[in-house]
């Protein structure tokens, strides 16, 4: 295992302990924030769409994390995690060449940790089949087409297209139980 191996690996592992010890809040997994957010938007626009997008990369990963804090470091959660810090990092880059503020991640106040590894992986699932909807629904908008707005364009594509290589990955680990 190289270093920086060990070490995202380390870091991964604090930061879902920490999950795991933080207080959830009365309104765990209610709360209208990204994918939920933009089901309920009927006209998003640009800006919109991409804070619905990393607030739903922020609460998978969290999510997740916090799944392995209580549950350990096992695939596919371990595996997807690292896949929503790259998310994650795409859509930044978005918002710094748009020149806007990334909204702040406040997903670890809203994560809920269900109680089985079996209800995580259908967590998990329902989470990924969220996430595909959403960047649907954004591809199909006028805006999205937009030339201006084809790197958005090509980044949800990419981002949907991920979510389903995570249902995939969710539904044959649920597949054993």
């Amino acid at each position: 295992m190289t270093r920086q191996r060990t070490w995202r690996t380390t870091l991964l592992a604090l930061f879902a302990t920490a999950l795991v010890a933080m207080p959830l809040s009365a309104e765990a997994g209610t709360s209208a924030w990204g994918a939920r957010a933009a089901a309920l938007d009927s006209a998003p626009d640009i800006e919109d769409m991409l804070r619905y997008a990393i607030e739903d990369e922020y609460l998978a990963r969290a999510e997740y994390l916090a799944i392995m804090g209580r549950f350990g470091a096992a695939r596919p959660f371990s595996n997807v995690v690292k896949a929503e810090e790259s998310h994650i990092a795409w859509l930044a880059e978005i918002y710094a060449a748009r020149e806007i503020p990334v909204p702040v991640d406040k997903a670890t106040s809203i994560v809920s940790v269900p109680s089985s590894v079996k209800d995580a992986l259908q967590a998990g699932i329902q989470a990924e089949i969220d996430n595909i909807a959403m960047y649907d629904s954004f591809l199909v908008s006028a805006v999205v087409g937009l030339p201006e707005n084809a790197t958005i364009s090509a980044l949800f594509v990419r981002l949907r297209d991920a979510s389903k290589n995570h249902l995939s990955a969710f539904r044959q680990a649920l597949s054993r139980y």
